[in-house]
């Protein structure tokens, strides 16, 4: 069953049109911060390219429940539940006693239990790396984030890595499902078992039973500081790499920076019954309302979405032009090294889709 479920939700063929014609919602969450206007973008780049989907915006600000605690509002939850697929720009976390991650509770709220991030290299944008073809794989829903912390006296705290055999396997198998259905030849765990025996020995044993059940993807295993130190050395060493939670927190940041940062990284979570597709990087609150911001990320991971929905027209059109407008560099963003307006580059997109 899990089998069939990871199949249906990671495959996106490269070809055809999709599967059908007909006009379908997807929850939008425009995020805090910068999320409106590069949202906004997104919708404008999707009209141009006549998109069969209808958003539906909700409101994700945390409202006050009847235990008294602050929570995700239910007609967000209800518009996710029902449309299966949503859209996410960046949410503002406060630091402190009290504030917990609006996504971390989306990803709990929903199960969202795989974080999917492709890192590759953009044809025409320079980087320090050429040839970057990375996927991250992240287990979502538990390890360090499982939210578990109490203070055993004044000054000391104790916080509560959580890894079960359940979400192991599940992210296990997704992994070798996505490597499989995207053709891609390698799947690496990423782990500290030799220091953390028994919660990421459990993981680690989980993939090594994956792995026998997919012998035609190459596994191998490799402590988290031996693959940053690999990475930043030689990427081309990886492929699809899974790993617990905050490892792949992590090394998928550090993957981003290879490829030119978070601003250019696509973002994908897959759940159960649904799927939220994201921009990672942060709200950017002293360039908010600006018109400087940089809609790429949102835009990629709208991209995933569409090949998610099997809308795969759509998909390799957008994306090619939003390529050809960074390969040209004539209408780049500050953070890419251009001056042109969040406005600007999204006009040049749309007139270069085909």
């Amino acid at each position: 069953m899990a089998s069939r479920l990871i199949q249906r939700i990671v495959t996106a063929p490269t070809s055809g049109r999709g599967f059908s014609s007909s006009v379908r919602k997807v929850t939008l969450i425009p995020g805090d911060g910068i999320g409106p206007e590069i949202s906004a973008a997104v919708q404008k780049i999707f009209e141009a390219a006549s998109v069969p989907i209808e958003w539906e915006p909700v409101d994700v600000t945390p409202v006050r429940q009847a235990d008294g605690k602050f929570g995700i509002p239910q007609a967000a939850i209800d518009s996710v539940n029902r449309n299966k697929i949503g859209l996410k720009g960046p949410l503002m976390t406060p630091v402190g006693k009290g504030h917990r991650s609006l996504n971390l509770a989306l990803r709990k709220e929903f199960n969202l239990y795989a974080n999917v991030r492709p890192c590759r290299s953009l044809p025409g944008y320079k980087t320090l790396y050429d040839d970057v073809n990375v996927v991250t794989i992240r287990e979502n829903t538990e390890g360090e984030y499982s939210g578990i912390e109490h203070e055993i006296v004044d000054g000391v705290v104790q916080s509560i890595k959580l890894i079960t055999e359940e979400a192991s396997r599940r992210v296990a198998e997704f992994a070798f499902q996505y490597a499989k259905d995207n053709k891609r030849s390698k799947v690496t765990v990423v782990h500290k078992a030799n220091i953390m025996r028994m919660s990421d020995g459990l993981f680690l044993r989980c993939c090594r039973e994956m792995a026998e059940k997919y012998p035609e993807v190459k596994f191998e295993e490799r402590y988290l500081d031996t693959v940053c130190l690999n990475m930043v050395q030689d990427p081309g060493k990886y492929d699809v790499l899974v790993m617990p939670n905050l490892y792949g927190d992590i090394l998928s940041d550090m993957c981003a920076g290879l490829v030119g940062g978070l601003g250019l990284t696509p973002s994908g979570n897959i759940g159960l019954n649904g799927a939220l597709f994201e921009s990672v990087h942060g709200t950017a609150p002293d360039i908010a309302g600006k018109d400087l911001a940089n809609p790429t990320a949102l835009l990629l991971s709208a991209v995933m979405m569409l090949k998610h929905m099997e809308l795969n027209d759509q998909a390799d059109r957008i994306q090619d032009a939003c390529f050809e407008v960074i390969k040209e560099g004539k209408y780049l963003t500050g953070d890419l090294g251009g001056k042109a307006k969040c406005s600007e580059f999204t006009q040049e997109i749309c007139s270069k889709i085909k």
